[in-house]
């Protein structure tokens, strides 16, 4: 699924759990995966680690083609800013990283100064 998302996406979303405080990052990826369970932690199969995910209300409806739960997951590849502060993100960050400081349950995150480090582009709410 596409890494840009719409609140409209997240309306059965219940809570947000961090396996990582999220106050040491200054962004993370977000991305919706299909996954078999409302809750609980999901299977991860990209580079780099998952730092946290939504678990969804028990009511959630899974796809009627595929069986599968649309939840986001939150994670960090290894080029990221905390694990090279020099490297390539020094100075912006990656289209799907927002602050995890605006993350919440249904409203998806919202690039700022700490996520885009001093990047002069546009600095807006994701997903309105």
């Amino acid at each position: 699924m596409s890494s840009m998302l719409e609140d409209s996406q997240l309306t059965d979303e219940a809570e947000v759990v961090w396996l990582e405080d999220p106050e040491n990052l200054d962004y993370v990826r977000q991305a919706l995966d299909k996954v078999p369970t409302r809750k609980g932690k999901p299977r991860y199969s990209r580079d780099g680690r998952l730092v946290g995910y939504t678990n969804l209300q028990p009511g959630a409806v899974s796809d009627p083609d595929s069986g599968l739960f649309p939840r986001r997951a939150f994670f960090l590849l290894p080029h990221d800013r905390d694990q090279q502060p020099h490297g390539p993100y020094s100075v912006g960050a990656p289209g799907e990283a927002v602050d995890p400081s605006t993350i919440q349950p249904g409203r998806v995150g919202a690039k700022t100064p700490r996520s885009q480090r001093s990047q002069a582009a546009e600095i807006a709410p994701a997903g309105r």
